[in-house]
């Protein structure tokens, strides 16, 4: 695990190591993917990651999971993204919301899978984040599609998932499409969610805090106060 003295320093880091591993994708191949998380952890990051000398018109932005709301909501990811991260260099990333439209979830999934079919895969970097009680991604603790996102048909790239932890009905990348990536990170700020990570490490079933079935996957941890 990473430590950092402050949030600014973490930020600072991670957009570092982010950037390299789109350049180094972008050395070998004409398009480079990244996909972000959102919430309230990745602000700082992201304003650092917008400014790095990339060759941003070759990169694809899309999100490990969305919140089935349109981007006038304020509990919408993608709208996050486009305040905080299209910005400065990386305003000439092509971005792929997960959100599209459709009614529920489970009516745009299949829309999203072929439009997602369509990216280089596996992914150049993966940042997650965690929420307090062990989900990331859309891993909910409840899941009622929990079970099929950790472990899906061959080729998935998303599954729909409702939770009693989760406000609204959602999408997220499946488990094998988020682990394959060359930089997997999982982003946590604060002491709660350091004791949070720290029962997470221990042994216990992956239902009951899911971020285990990243952790066991040896995600670079990224950690400050």
């Amino acid at each position: 695990m990473l430590t950092f003295a402050n949030r600014e320093a973490l930020a600072k880091d991670l957009a570092r190591n982010v950037a390299a591993a789109l350049s180094a994708r972008l050395a070998v191949q004409v398009e480079a993917v990244l996909a972000v998380s959102g919430g309230s952890t990745p602000g700082l990051f992201f304003s650092e990651l917008s400014k790095a000398a990339l060759d941003w018109s070759r990169v694809a932005v899309t999100l490990v999971d969305e919140r089935w709301v349109p981007e006038s909501s304020p509990r919408s990811n993608a709208a996050l993204v486009r305040r905080a991260l299209l910005i400065n260099n990386a305003a000439a990333a092509r971005f792929l919301p997960l959100y599209n439209g459709a009614q529920t979830p489970e009516a745009g999934r299949a829309a999203l899978e072929a439009q997602l079919a369509q990216l280089p895969l596996s992914l150049a970097a993966v940042i997650l984040g965690m929420g307090e009680d062990g989900h990331t991604a859309s891993f909910f603790p409840g899941g009622d599609n929990l079970a099929a996102a950790l472990n899906p048909a061959q080729g998935q790239i998303v599954e729909t998932m409702r939770a009693p932890g989760a406000d609204e009905p959602r999408i997220t990348l499946t488990l094998p499409a988020l682990i394959t990536a060359d930089l997997l990170a999982l982003h946590i700020e604060g002491e709660r969610k350091r004791e949070v990570l720290d029962q997470a490490l221990a042994q216990g079933p992956i239902e009951a805090m899911p971020v285990r079935a990243v952790l066991r996957h040896d995600p670079q941890i990224y950690w400050s106060p």
